[in-house]
């Protein structure tokens, strides 16, 4: 056998590809790995801010809810390898599992390199030969069908099954830089339009400038477009130099991922009390206003808001820092109860994918079969990842997808 012969060769060494690697060498394929950067998995070590939400373990149908509208075409994948398999594997090899709140999966250690390097002593220990510093700018198909790969447009590698592992476009200096999207079109794959997901947002002003550093937690953010609500989020986010950031943010930037990129007209609104309807609250700051009378409107805002957010409150709320509480009026407190409740930002756009978790877009799913993830065009040729049009919410959702149609292309392609 040549020493450039394979039976399966998988592009791209990241989270989908290392396990594609393993499940294929572990069915008993001889396998190539190849990486173009100069070290395997860089985007899984920093993922979770280097703490790796693996998964979650949240039942199927209310996983899938996290998916969205593409949800369906995992049914199969998740049917057989879902987050119990994920755990279990990981545990098997050594790194136990700890579940947080909301469900989330984490490596006991919280270190990400330890799910890394579980990784490559699995695939290693498979004897499969992984290259680094090797991109992929040919895949080879004949007629229909899988030939093999060119590596840096010299070296030729042959194998009669491919899985594209490639990832999308999301922090390229990782290496994800869209090139499995090139590389499906060459063979005549339609690639849905790319767009960074989970994402921090800009907003107009400065008012979140001036709060940069600052988060919120229990609050409840809403979209809303053209004047109506398309959406909304509960649970934690921050202000930052440019915009706002943190959970609810990056899970609304994903719902209204095209929006954003139109720069449609958008307005991010924050509810600061959730937890009290109109009249409680109402009642509550007419209690405060009346036992603390003589106190400054300035300092009577420490009482509802954080130090930070009650600075700048009296300015946004155009009502003077030095007002006594009892001089406030009717008309002022319920200019107060409304911002509380719908404190606004125009948003302005997102950041780029070198900010963005995931990328949104990719891999048409019309071409690929969900039982094998093979593609319905070229025979031999299978997708994994990050590179087909699947997203999902922060939490754990995204990395189950690289593994499970990993596992999924890993065994059928064997």
């Amino acid at each position: 056998m040549q020493i450039n012969q394979f039976e399966v060769i998988v592009v791209g060494a990241g989270a989908a590809g290392l396990f594609a690697a393993g499940r294929a060498a572990e069915q008993g394929a001889r396998v190539l790995l190849l990486e173009k950067m100069n070290q395997p998995g860089r985007k899984l070590r920093i993922t979770g801010k280097g703490r790796c939400n693996l998964t979650n373990i949240a039942p199927m149908r209310e996983f899938m809810d996290h998916i969205g509208e593409n949800s369906r075409f995992l049914r199969h994948a998740f049917s057989c390898f879902f987050s119990k398999e994920l755990i279990d594997f990981f545990e098997q090899k050594g790194v136990p599992i700890t579940v947080e709140r909301g469900e989330r999966a984490f490596p006991t250690s919280e270190q990400a390199q330890d799910i890394f390097n579980a990784l490559v002593g699995w695939v290693e220990k498979l004897k499969v030969s992984i290259q680094k510093e090797c991109s992929v700018t040919k895949i080879l198909a004949t007629e229909g069908c899988i030939q093999g790969v060119e590596v840096n447009n010299t070296q030729l590698y042959y194998a009669p099954r491919v899985i594209l592992a490639t990832g999308g476009c999301s922090y390229p200096a990782t290496g994800s830089t869209g090139d499995g999207y090139k590389l499906a079109k060459s063979l005549g794959h339609n690639v849905t339009k790319i767009r960074p997901a989970l994402v921090p947002m800009e907003t107009k002003g400065n008012t979140a400038q001036e709060l940069q550093g600052l988060s919120l937690k229990n609050v409840k953010a809403s979209i809303w477009i053209d004047g109506k609500k398309k959406g909304d989020a509960f649970g934690e986010m921050m202000f930052t130099h440019f915009g706002i950031t943190g959970p609810i943010v990056l899970t609304l930037s994903r719902k209204f991922s095209q929006e954003l990129q139109a720069r449609q007209a958008m307005i991010f609104s924050i509810d600061l009390k959730p937890a009290l309807d109109d009249n409680i609250l109402d009642a509550r700051l007419l209690r405060d206003l009346n036992e603390h009378g003589k106190m400054k409107f300035q300092s009577a805002l420490k009482l509802w808001l954080p130090g930070k957010l009650a600075l700048i409150a009296g300015d946004l709320l155009k009502i003077s820092a030095d007002k006594l509480c009892n001089q406030i009026s009717a008309e002022e407190r319920k200019r107060i109860r409304l911002w509380l409740k719908d404190f606004r930002f125009e948003i302005t756009g997102s950041r780029s994918f070198a900010e963005a978790i995931i990328t949104a877009g990719g891999i048409d799913l019309k071409e690929v079969n969900p039982k094998t993830m093979e593609s319905k065009l070229i025979k031999g040729l299978f997708f994994a990842g990050e590179v087909l049009d699947l997203d999902a919410d922060t939490g754990g959702y995204n990395l189950q997808i690289a593994f499970s149609t990993a596992w999924l292309a890993g065994s059928m392609s064997s």
